[in-house]
């Protein structure tokens, strides 16, 4: 294992603009998965931030968040628990619908996979406008457990995603500003 102190993180942020569609400027954060280093130092960042503290379940929404999720549930010794889209899931779940820009969409966990009265770290790679954030906030809630934090890897704060999910404490590695 090498040192990776000097690593900057955002040298392993891709960003590719008109991606999905003209005029937006998508962060890609392959590069940083690809890189042992810097995968590592951000999860090492993610646990060096919420250790010692008391975290009984970390939540991800699908699928990204997952990736950074399941290590730093290994970090902290918490339980990792997945939010899908409908009928990913085999057992009974909870369900929780948000309004998105045009439209709304559903997510869904486990009705078992929270003990009422857990502190849940929710993590996802991206916080943009935070209706994901809020919505397995929302789960959490709905399933008995209580939101001690909502971390992410990069947030793109001029879409204020933060303000949606301000009730909740928030930490990002690494902040854009002007997409």
């Amino acid at each position: 294992m090498s040192d990776s102190t000097d690593l900057e993180l955002t040298d392993y942020i891709r960003s590719i603009p008109d991606f999905p569609k003209p005029g937006i400027l998508f962060r890609d954060i392959t590069p940083l998965l690809t890189s042992p280093k810097a995968f590592r130092k951000a999860i090492s960042l993610l646990a060096e931030h919420y250790g010692g503290r008391p975290i009984d379940v970390i939540a991800a929404a699908e699928a990204r968040g997952f990736i950074f999720a399941a290590p730093l549930a290994l970090e902290l010794d918490a339980a990792m628990v997945p939010i899908r889209k409908p009928g990913k899931l085999p057992y009974e779940t909870l369900s929780y619908t948000y309004d998105l820009e045009y439209g709304t969409d559903t997510l869904q966990m486990h009705a078992d996979a929270i003990p009422p009265g857990a502190n849940v770290l929710v993590v996802d790679d991206l916080l943009a406008t935070g209706g994901t954030a809020e919505a397995c906030c929302r789960m959490v809630e709905k399933a008995g457990g209580k939101v001690v934090g909502c971390a992410f890897v990069v947030e793109l704060v001029d879409l204020g995603g933060a303000k949606k999910i301000a009730q909740y404490e928030s930490f990002s590695l690494i902040k854009y500003l002007k997409q």
